[in-house]
């Protein structure tokens, strides 16, 4: 007789030393890992999220968003490790992420919001819920640096904790940390395009991304332990081992560096970097919004004694502005829109505005009555704005400010109601003693158009005589302040046309009598000044007058509406001229009233119809008429938002679900679907053993089909899995394929079974065992550890073996994965003959 083939074994599977009784080898726990091998991934890992944490410095105003990033770090690394020791799956892992982002959020995103900056309310839960989806909006729509406390630090907060427990998990659990490397990555370049187009250190930040990667693959792949298959009786097998694990260290290597230069490359491109922000669309176009000079005098006209707003805090000697314009069509001054003024720079308001204002700080609270405007009352150079009222949100979001001209607008519109609070730095207004020595500022301004040629010798003349440049607008502004006169063209008023445009500013210019309002002597001043490259502008807006500067709530009218127009200088910034003469100088009978030119009684023909003045247009102020019930797009749009939002977190959340029953399904199919009619009936079999074990079934890999009935049975209290297991191992390894009408009555009574296993479980273990992933990995290198066998479990099958006796037809060793073989099954090795 030949000697009996000895089987290999591992090291681990190696019989005890001095002959002694084998018993049956146990695996190692799979989530013992060495003491370096955490220190190595944790270390590794953390250093990889720092990077993109450190890389968001740019786009936040100040190191405090810092304790968003860093706790969201943290918390996600924590995740991960938890995960990795108690075994979590992905829904558990899931769930404890959102469980952990709403309930830390609050305190690291969003202290303002919480009670004691700890605990979080109602609004804080609110606003992180909205977050997750509107924050990277709102993050990309205002201009970098961003406050740390307007909700922004949400981005940088659910970023570093998803990336951090992806990170940590793939880390801790793959036996290669390659796929580690994959979310750092995206968090590395979600952080790049959320970014500003000037980033912090680049060169720096990709070369520390590729240098940590190296070493951390290079290192993990020379502790990575070599299993060694020898053969009893024979020393370890090792030839070319050294050789193999040089080259794959290098290969590492190689892979590693290949990444590095990659990530520096995108870190720090030679050409200028794009990011998100410069490609999003601004939130609204300023052109959509009529000049408010051009309503001056329906103001005036129509609510001389209307309280349009009340402002309480305003510094005695400070003015409120409405709006500020420095572009000139011929007809209408306006905001510039051409992106070469100052004024075309509006942003969503927030509450680091202004940084380089330098002044006396007040906290100026209005009050909005009659004021319909989008136009937004304001004083000095804002710092923040903070809205109250019933319309809080709305305002809140349409709120724009532009620094450069002190000019606020809120696009929803204000109304009777509104109500916020600034927090603002009003500029001292320099002497002209102080500007003798300051030159104009070198600004470069809109160009003017359609401005009467006229202005040109006018402005020359006017400054001829001055030496200094605060002598120059001074000269200008007497010219127009003393030599004309004030009058609103209103009933029992002498006559003075509105509007502003260049036919009426030339007749102003040129007539014997100025008369005018402030409208038309502003905007005079300020195109008088740009003809002799003086950098000006008209404000309007208003200011209460001398006898009640002192009272310390100001209510605004028409009567107090008033134009003025600023000057740069250079070193002492924009400086208020008033040009509108007073408006008690007013001119006489004699000046105004054609003198009597008594003619012969002789009939006249009828004068010619006179011809309509055409007068620029007017911002209607019938905002009443328009129709109160008409559709609101805005509502709409804010609850489709919402919506969608929720839909697209939802859907988030839900896809890892989705797609695991996606999987079971078509593994489903393809069993039921086999080419051969025996891996059918096998198929069915895995399937009922695959259901069992989404349900907890302590099934062993590689068990009999009788073993794994009597687990079954145990488990589930079934009998009829004995009768089953039995009639799949007589169709596979019988001498014919099973009929169709087997194959379909075999299926039928494993979906019999299958359903009748969620009887008496909770509806959260039937879900869970829905969405199991651990017959999906079984087979592959992802594979999770095999349950613990009950205590007490015979080793006896359920029941007798087919009938026949022969032995090619018993059932072999079940493989999970795979068409079921018909042959003869491979000779097992009881433990007690292995010491024979």
């Amino acid at each position: 007789m030949s000697a009996p083939v000895t089987p290999l074994r591992t090291r681990a599977e190696a019989p005890a030393p001095g002959g002694a009784a084998a018993s049956v080898p146990r695996a190692p726990r799979v989530d013992a890992l060495p003491t370096r091998r955490w220190i190595l991934d944790l270390t590794a890992a953390g250093l990889l999220l720092l990077l993109p944490v450190v890389g968001f410095a740019p786009t936040f105003d100040g190191a405090s968003y810092l304790v968003a990033a860093l706790g969201g770090l943290v918390l996600g690394m924590g995740l991960g490790v938890l995960g990795r020791l108690f075994r979590w799956g992905i829904l558990l892992l899931t769930a404890a992420t959102i469980v952990v982002y709403f309930l830390f959020g609050g305190a690291l995103a969003l202290p303002h919001t919480t009670v004691a900056g700890v605990i979080p309310t109602l609004e804080t839960l609110r606003r992180l819920a909205l977050g997750a989806v509107m924050s990277w909006k709102e993050l990309l729509t205002t201009i970098a640096p961003v406050a740390t406390d307007d909700g922004h630090l949400i981005v940088p907060f659910l970023l570093s904790l998803v990336a951090a427990v992806l990170t940590t998990s793939l880390a801790l659990r793959l036996r290669s940390a390659a796929w580690a490397l994959i979310p750092a990555a995206a968090f590395l370049a979600i952080q790049i395009a959320l970014g500003t187009s000037e980033p912090f250190a680049p060169v720096v930040q990709g070369v520390a991304f590729g240098l940590v990667a190296v070493v951390w693959l290079a290192l993990r792949q020379a502790w990575q332990p070599q299993a060694a298959a020898i053969s009893v009786g024979e020393g370890t097998a090792r030839s070319g081992s050294g050789m193999r694990r040089v080259l794959m260290g290098a290969g590492v290597v190689a892979i590693a560096a290949v990444v590095g230069v990659a990530t520096s490359a995108f870190a720090a491109p030679s050409s200028p970097r794009y990011v998100l922000r410069d490609v999003v669309i601004p939130p609204f176009d300023i052109r959509e919004f009529a000049s408010p000079l051009q309503s001056f005098r329906a103001y005036v006209r129509d609510h001389p004694d209307d309280p349009l707003f009340t402002v309480s805090g305003l510094p005695e000697g400070a003015r409120v502005r409405l709006a500020t314009m420095d572009a000139y069509n011929g007809t209408v001054y306006n905001v510039s829109d051409d992106g070469t003024g100052s004024s075309s720079a509006f942003a969503p308001a927030r509450t680091n505005m202004s940084a380089d204002a330098q002044g006396t700080p007040a906290t100026v609270h209005v009050e909005i009555g009659e004021l319909e405007s989008v136009w937004m009352p304001d004083a000095g150079a804002v710092q923040s704005v903070t809205f109250d009222g019933a319309r809080v949100d709305d305002l809140r979001r349409t709120a724009h400010y532009n620094e450069a001209t002190d000019t606020g607008v809120v696009t929803l519109g204000l109304e009777k109601g509104d109500e916020y609070t600034l927090e603002a730095v009003i500029p001292e207004v320099p002497s002209d003693e102080a500007l003798a020595d300051h030159d104009f500022a070198p600004l470069r301004m809109p160009k003017q158009v359609g401005v009467p040629e006229s202005l040109a010798d006018i402005a020359s003349k006017t400054v001829a005589d001055a030496e200094t440049p605060v002598e120059q607008v001074r000269a200008l502004q007497q010219m127009l302040s003393e030599g004309g006169f004030f009058s609103h063209g209103l009933a029992g008023q002498p006559l003075s046309r509105a509007g502003h445009g260049a036919e009426r500013i030339a007749t102003l210019l040129g007539s014997e009598q100025m008369v005018g309002d402030d409208e038309q002597y502003a905007t005079a001043m300020a195109l008088l000044a740009a003809q002799v490259g003086i950098p000006a502008r008209v404000v309007m807006g208003f200011y209460p007058d001398e006898d009640a500067a002192a009272e310390p709530v100001y209510t605004a009218t028409g009567e107090t509406l008033h134009a003025w127009v600023e000057v740069a200088f250079d070193g002492a910034g924009w400086v208020p001229f008033d040009p509108t003469p007073p408006e008690d100088q007013v001119p006489s009978d004699q000046t105004t009233k054609p003198k009597a030119d008594p003619k012969p009684q002789v009939l006249q023909p009828p004068p010619p119809p006179t011809e309509p003045v055409d007068l620029p247009p007017t911002v209607a102020d019938d905002r009443g008429s328009e129709d109160e019930n008409a559709f609101d797009a805005g509502l709409l749009w804010t609850i489709v938002s919402i919506g969608v939002g929720a839909l697209g977190l939802l859907a988030v959340l839900l896809a890892p679900f989705i797609v695991i029953g996606a999987l079971k399904a078509a593994r489903r199919r393809k069993r039921r679907e086999a080419e051969r009619a025996s891996d059918r009936i096998s198929g069915g079999w895995d399937e009922l053993v695959d259901r069992a074990s989404d349900f907890g079934a302590p099934v062993r890999p590689g068990a009999t089909r009788q073993e794994d009935a009597g687990v079954l049975a145990a488990a589930f209290a079934e009998p009829r899995v004995a009768t089953l297991a039995t009639r799949a191992d007589r169709e596979v390894f019988g001498p014919t394929d099973p009929s169709p009408d087997d194959i379909e009555a075999f299926w039928t009574q494993v979906d019999e079974i299958v359903g009748g296993m969620g009887k008496g479980r909770s509806v959260w273990q039937r879900l869970g065992a829905r969405l199991s992933i651990r017959t999906l990995l079984e087979g592959t290198r992802f594979a999770l550890p095999a349950r613990p066998a009950p205590r007490a479990r015979t080793t006896q099958p359920i029941s007798a073996p087919p009938p026949g006796g022969d032995a090619a037809k018993s059932p072999t060793r079940r493989s999970r994965r795979g068409s079921k073989t018909r042959s003869a099954p491979e000779p097992s090795i009881h433990p007690a003959q292995e010491n024979e």
